[in-house]
């Protein structure tokens, strides 16, 4: 009896009409999954396109606003600058010798009654900060570019009051009225008028605020992830923990708003809507998010990176805290740029806490009465005047220019700690 295998069928042979069919539907089936997966990536861009595009057509315009331009002669008025004092000290001197008069009169000769009538009533203090910054202006003519009250600027936009626009065209078609980058968007804080509020004071809140956070949350989020991925013995209590913090990374944000109210501003009543207590509030509701990817990229170590560790002699500390962490950082710091994002935007938890107060100045420090940009956007959304529409919309882009700076920097100290094994 021959041990030698029958010879094979011919490869022919083996494609049978049902093998081609069945071929050609698994190449079909590839081809609708390719245009499938192609179709989702051109619909995400496209949204975001959609989405950039919307806000940078309503927001460009929020950085603007409209100026009167306002000759004042100064050599007429005999003005002083007091020396040796702070801006608010040259302010209030130069409101006391009639700079608010000496403005409207120069207005009123150059735009006549009705056109002077429509300027700021807080434009002479352009005046006073500008004189402040330079002490020469006072000595000289100089023309200012001064902020017109709402009525005038809606209606040299279109859509304000009919009776103005006439009024609007005239001082337009004379180069008096024009619409104007305003660089003191960036500078100013919240303000009653849309033409004199700014985004420095909420945007300085948010820092702070977002200081406090990343500096509580991610120390405790680290330490802990690494207790219980390398210390903690696995029986039924950190197993409570572990599907305690998962929980906590899903709950609401309002839930921690509700646990700031009652216990924070319990502890520090003083304190309410400083950018400490928020970022307290935020912390514990970025925590769980920092816990969960820091216990994954921990995890996710090599078991060989500790077993060489401990065969050179490196004690367990030194296993965790020379090789372990540093290989986890990456990973640690992709859950906390996810977290410091959510906390970034949220706007529930800081309305409990206080955190929605109209402030006319910039927090001094992690005490002060502060608002954050989410916060000064949702006020903003709900005025009426056309002028909050635009500047809620540049507020918007503001708010995510600062997502994709602090994104960034984060990404940078992720590539840069990230470590190939």
């Amino acid at each position: 009896m021959s041990d030698t295998p029958p010879p094979a069928a011919p490869l022919g042979r083996t494609r049978t009409p049902q093998f081609e069919t069945r071929l050609k539907q698994r190449y079909a089936a590839e081809r609708r999954f390719k245009a499938l997966g192609m179709g989702a990536v051109i619909f995400s861009v496209a949204v975001l396109v959609v989405l950039l595009g919307t806000m940078l057509f309503n927001g460009l315009g929020g950085f603007q606003r409209t100026e009167l331009k306002v000759p004042i002669d100064f050599t007429q008025v005999g003005i002083s600058v007091p020396q040796g004092v702070d801006e608010n000290g040259i302010v209030r001197s130069l409101q006391g010798q009639g700079l608010p008069e000496v403005v409207g009169f120069a207005a009123e000769q150059a735009l006549g009654a009705e056109g002077a009538a429509q300027l700021n009533p807080e434009a002479w203090r352009e005046v006073a900060s500008a004189i402040a910054a330079d002490p020469a202006l006072a000595r000289g003519q100089q023309t200012f570019s001064l902020a017109t009250n709402e009525d005038l600027a809606s209606a040299y936009a279109g859509d304000g009051k009919v009776d103005l626009q006439p009024l609007a065209r005239d001082l337009a078609e004379r180069g008096l009225l024009t619409d104007s980058f305003d660089p003191g968007f960036m500078q100013r804080s919240d303000a009653t008028d849309p033409q004199l509020v700014g985004i420095w004071g909420a945007l300085k809140g948010s820092m702070l605020t977002m200081i406090v956070t990343l500096l509580l949350a991610f120390p405790v989020g680290v330490l802990a992830a690494l207790y219980l991925e390398e210390y903690a013995p696995k029986n039924r209590w950190t197993d409570l923990i572990e599907v305690s913090i998962n929980n906590l990374a899903a709950v609401p944000s309002i839930i921690f708003g509700l646990l700031g109210l009652a216990v924070f501003l319990t502890l520090f009543p003083g304190y309410r809507s400083a950018p400490l207590i928020g970022g307290m509030t935020l912390a514990l509701m970025t925590m769980p998010v920092i816990v969960i990817s820091g216990r994954n990229a921990i995890k996710a170590v090599p078991p060989s990176i500790r077993d060489g560790a401990l065969a050179i002699g490196a004690s367990p500390v030194q296993v965790v805290f020379h090789h372990v962490l540093p290989l986890a950082l990456p990973g640690i710091l992709t859950g906390t740029i996810i977290g410091m994002a959510r906390a970034l935007g949220e706007t529930a938890p800081l309305l409990l806490i206080g955190m929605r107060a109209f402030v006319s100045t910039p927090p001094e420090g992690f005490t002060d009465n502060a608002t954050v940009l989410p916060m000064q956007i949702y006020l903003w959304s709900d005025q009426i005047d056309r002028g909050f529409v635009e500047r809620t919309s540049a507020a918007i882009i503001v708010l995510l220019a600062f997502l994709l700076l602090m994104n960034g920097l984060a990404i940078y100290l992720r590539n840069r700690f990230e470590k190939k094994w």
